[in-house]
């Protein structure tokens, strides 16, 4: 028959959701541009940007919701398992050279340190120091002189060995539902949600005891922003997981077909190996020689 069916795809139904995503990702993009020049569009900057979020988290929570609608009626096929994970290897590749870029700025500052900020004073370009008048020769130096980092030996390394630690519980988790291991599977979630969850408080905790500012450093301005972004990854992986530990308590996965945690715990190695970077490059090697706060 001309309309049989001779192929592993399957065509999705019509969807508006795409449609909404953009629209809601436009918007929280313009109002993030408001909330950047107040002085042109007043105090609305914030109210556009969550508008924006909203309508993107929704497009987020209805399109995961019909994949898994997909998944359960039989669209999933073989063939198109593998594309979603060359979707997913792609997509980590992506978030690869995202971090790339923050090293890349942390190595260019610190082999190459410079002054804060040069401005002209009665015709005459004058250095600044964020810690007075001592001119450039106190930021020539990395981290800069009057910095005191955070020592790596103490809340950064419990945290590695915490997401070290989370690396494990959720391969036991992957283990145990490949096996048909329910029981497994659900303890091995759990410990890798909570063991992320003090991860982000403690890393809550270590920005709050930073001597350093965000703004007018370059020392801190990386800092924040690897570190930071990183964070954000480990939000993210934990709500991944927990969506998963959802599912397995529903027992959406089985034994032959579970991309949906498969991905998750990729994301999640991938989060736990940027880290290690992370601490060997920023608080080790970034802070060596340095006076500890």
């Amino acid at each position: 028959m001309a309309g049989a069916k001779n192929h592993d795809y399957h065509i999705l139904p019509p969807s508006v959701t795409p449609l909404i995503g953009s629209i809601a990702a436009f918007v929280m993009f313009f109002g993030m541009v408001m909330m950047f020049q107040p002085e042109f569009f007043g105090g609305y900057g914030s109210l556009v940007f969550g508008a924006g979020l909203i309508g993107v988290l929704y497009t987020f929570v209805v399109w995961w919701i019909d994949v898994v609608h997909e998944a359960h009626s039989g669209d999933h096929t073989p063939v198109v398992q593998l594309h979603m994970r060359y979707g997913m290897i792609l997509f980590i590749a992506s978030e690869v050279m995202f971090f790339v870029g923050w090293f890349w700025a942390w190595f260019d500052y610190s082999l190459f340190p410079a002054p804060i900020q040069i401005t002209e004073i009665d015709g005459q370009m004058v250095t600044e120091s964020l810690f007075g008048q001592e001119g450039a020769d106190a930021l020539l130096q990395w981290p800069p002189k009057g910095v005191e980092v955070l020592a790596a030996m103490k809340l950064p390394l419990l945290n590695t060995l915490i997401l070290l630690c989370s690396g494990t519980t959720v391969t036991w988790a992957h283990h145990a539902l490949i096996n048909g291991d329910r029981d497994g599977l659900i303890k091995g979630l759990w410990l890798t949600i909570i063991l992320g969850l003090l991860f982000t408080t403690l890393q809550a905790v270590e920005y709050a005891e930073a001597t350093f500012p965000f703004a007018n450093l370059n020392y801190g301005t990386t800092f924040f922003m690897a570190t930071g972004f990183h964070g954000f990854h480990v939000i993210v992986g934990t709500i991944f997981l927990m969506v998963c530990l959802f599912r397995a308590y529903k027992g959406h996965f089985t034994p032959q077909q579970h991309f949906g945690f498969e991905a998750a715990a990729w994301y999640w190695h991938f989060v736990d190996v940027v880290w290690l970077f992370l601490f060997v490059v920023i608080y080790v090697w970034g802070g060596w020689g340095a006076p500890v706060h």
